[in-house]
């Protein structure tokens, strides 16, 4: 149920449920579009070859195929059979289980670490981190990763500010879409330690990298978030082409003109006490 591109918190449990589910409509286009985060943070993640890692809310295993040069055994964990048969097809020789944060299907201390790219958001802090402590051997780790286009960049700046502004009242399509997507606050990619969990104060490293993409790869990223993924056919189309519109008449990148694009992975590990 991997990445959702808007945030979690301030939903409904609803609103919650219903964004957490929406993946799998998308799950052959998230295995296209989406990217993963880069090998440098997953090394940090786990400095060195372990037993056995659960990779939680696994999607179609963008992470999934980084932990198995890292580990004798990975069992990906997803609640959506959809994200599971992509997964399954694309990432051989893993363990694919279907399963909650909340609830793995697994036996208690069998894992040396237990991961979540784009996914702990999702998963009730609470919940997720007495399963992890269940199934973790004493030290291992938790992880949790979120991968996407820098916040920060003087790209997404730009993009926000042509979203937000003037420039997109001038063209044809769903500019009141836009303008409220552009101004959402990101989702809590932070991993925390609820008060009397028996996790260590978590560690943080931020990895930064570039990606030339096309329109086509743009607008295709901006199809794998759950607010676009939930939107009628008509009003989703009806976005994309404002957004390539925009991206033609305004920045010149359409066919294949590529745009460098700043990437930004936020990584954190805590390790089970005791």
């Amino acid at each position: 149920m991997s990445a959702s591109g808007a945030p979690a918190a301030g939903l409904s449990p609803e609103e919650r449920a219903e964004r957490a589910a929406s993946f799998g409509q998308a799950a052959a286009h998230y295995e296209r579009y989406r990217p993963g985060p880069p090998e440098a943070a997953v090394a940090w993640l786990i400095p060195r070859r372990v037993g056995t890692v659960v990779d939680v809310g696994a999607g179609t295993g963008a992470l999934t195929r980084l932990l198995a040069a890292r580990a004798e055994r990975v069992v990906a964990v997803e609640p959506d059979e959809r994200m599971r048969a992509v997964l399954g097809s694309v990432v051989p020789g893993v363990e694919v289980v279907e399963g909650r944060g909340e609830a793995l299907p697994l036996p208690a201390g069998v894992a040396d670490a237990l991961t979540a790219s784009a996914s702990w958001h999702w998963v009730d802090p609470v919940g997720g981190l007495r399963e992890a402590a269940r199934v973790l051997k004493p030290g291992g780790i938790v992880g949790a990763l979120w991968s996407g286009p820098d916040p920060d960049s003087a790209f997404m700046a730009q993009a926000r500010d042509l979203l937000t502004g003037s420039a997109a009242d001038t063209l044809p399509g769903p500019a009141g879409t836009l303008r409220g997507a552009a101004a959402r606050a990101p989702a809590d990619q932070v991993l925390r330690i609820p008060e009397g969990l028996p996790f260590s104060e978590p560690e943080n490293e931020v990895f930064r990298w570039d990606m030339g993409l096309t329109a086509d790869d743009l607008v295709g990223l901006l199809g794998t978030m759950s607010w676009v993924i939930l939107m009628d056919e008509g009003a989703r189309a009806s976005l994309f082409a404002t957004v390539r519109r925009l991206l033609g008449e305004v920045l010149g990148v359409e066919g294949a003109v590529t745009v460098e694009v700043p990437f930004r992975c936020d990584t954190y590990r805590s390790r089970l006490l005791g």
